[in-house]
């Protein structure tokens, strides 16, 4: 079953066959149609849009939700962020690294975080901290590349990614396995940003890509001061041992290519 708050994303999934409600996660008086079952995934993205904050639909959400589901859901998996994490000069961190959020939607997914653990379900909680999401339809500046325009972010700075197979894929193994607390969902090749763009406009045939500053003050700025590479260790140990696309080399020659 799936739950959403858009009244056209419900008619998309009643298209796929999946079972759908539609309910606002802030809102506990439409929470009431929620279904018992054998697992929970929650993976609510804000609407800057829409009145709530961020906060109140990551955490708050999540309690609510919680609140309304029966103690015999066996499985919870809260999809969060490497946001969590501080500025790590380019050093290496992992689920031991303190978390340290530079940015609000980092602070937002903490604080769910802690809204699990301190929950009565935290004996079978997951939480998945994903890097950046990409897939088909999913690759940022690749109509910019072709163009020959320039990326408005730095070249410098480390992205930590994970094709949307693979996270698909490790949501489905949180779901089946005995696993608890939180593992870090990236792959195994955290890459310098104007390497990976170099090889987006490869892959399509582009010419090599050029940087802009992007302004002081914006949220792309603010996600690059953030700088750290990611490991994946506990995932491939414990998790899910074999990605689809181990790097973005092969991920993007499957999209692109």
């Amino acid at each position: 079953t799936a739950a959403t708050r858009s009244q056209q994303r419900a008619a998309e999934f009643r298209g796929e066959g999946l079972d759908t409600i539609v309910c606002d996660v802030t809102d506990r008086g439409s929470r009431a149609a929620l279904p018992a079952a054998n697992a929970l995934v929650y993976g609510v993205g804000d609407d800057r849009s829409a009145e709530p904050s961020i906060e109140q639909v990551y955490a708050g959400g999540l309690r609510n939700v919680l609140a309304a589901i029966p103690q015999a859901v066996g499985r919870i998996v809260y999809v969060s962020s490497t946001g969590v994490y501080g500025d790590a000069d380019g050093e290496w961190v992992d689920e031991s690294t303190p978390t340290d959020p530079a940015r609000a939607g980092g602070a937002a997914s903490l604080a769910a975080e802690r809204v699990l653990f301190e929950s009565p379900f935290a004996d079978r909680g997951v939480i998945l901290r994903l890097g950046g999401i990409y897939g088909p339809g999913r690759v940022p500046y690749i109509e910019q590349l072709k163009a020959g325009e320039a990326i408005e972010a730095p070249p410098h700075g480390w992205l930590n990614l994970i094709h949307v197979d693979d996270a698909v894929a490790a949501v489905d193994m949180a779901i089946k396995s005995e696993a608890i607390g939180a593992f870090n969902v990236v792959d195994d090749g955290p890459v310098v940003r104007g390497d990976y763009y170099a090889e987006v406009a490869k892959q399509v045939g582009a010419k090599p890509p050029t940087f802009t500053s992007p302004a002081a003050d914006s949220p792309k700025a603010a996600r690059a001061e953030t700088n750290r590479r990611v490991s994946n260790r506990r995932m491939k140990n414990e998790l899910l041992n074999r990605l689809k696309y181990p790097t973005h080399a092969e991920g993007l020659a499957a999209i692109v290519g």
